[in-house]
């Protein structure tokens, strides 16, 4: 019987995913980080509650009260006077008349609710309240 041929170096022909999984997962790891610094707009406290998130359309409107009472729509600053005109002005050009209300939550409850008001005198048929994720603690 001839003797058994031992081979010493031995070639793989598989391809090895354990690198391409790391890569993967790092830049899953930075997107997740980068993605809400992305956000821009005017910085308020918002409530925390379980819904669905908002939307990622780039046509919303989205209007901002902060704990100062300053009323924004999107980044512009706009004196609570004028701005039931604004959003006519706004509204009367777009098929979906749906605005997004983000509310500090250090605000008293009839601040909101007369800014709500306001919004629908103005013809806003949606009015959708933006919240951030409810942190739940899990054991």
């Amino acid at each position: 019987m001839p003797a058994p041929t031992q081979r010493i170096g031995t070639m793989m022909s598989e391809i090895n995913v354990v690198p391409l999984v790391d890569v993967v997962l790092v830049l899953l790891i930075i997107f997740m980080i980068t993605a809400p610094m992305l956000q821009t707009g005017v910085d308020v406290d918002l409530p925390k509650t379980t819904t669905k998130p908002m939307p990622t359309e780039e046509e919303r409107v989205v209007v901002t009260l902060t704990k100062e009472k300053k009323i924004f729509v999107d980044k512009y600053e706009v004196p609570p006077d004028q701005l039931k005109e604004r959003m006519k002005a706004i509204l009367e050009r777009r098929v979906n008349r749906e605005v997004f209300l983000r509310a500090d939550q250090a605000l008293p409850y009839g601040e909101v609710m007369a800014l709500m008001a306001t919004l629908r005198e103005a013809g806003v048929e949606k009015l959708g309240m933006v919240t951030e994720p409810l942190e739940v603690k899990r054991h």
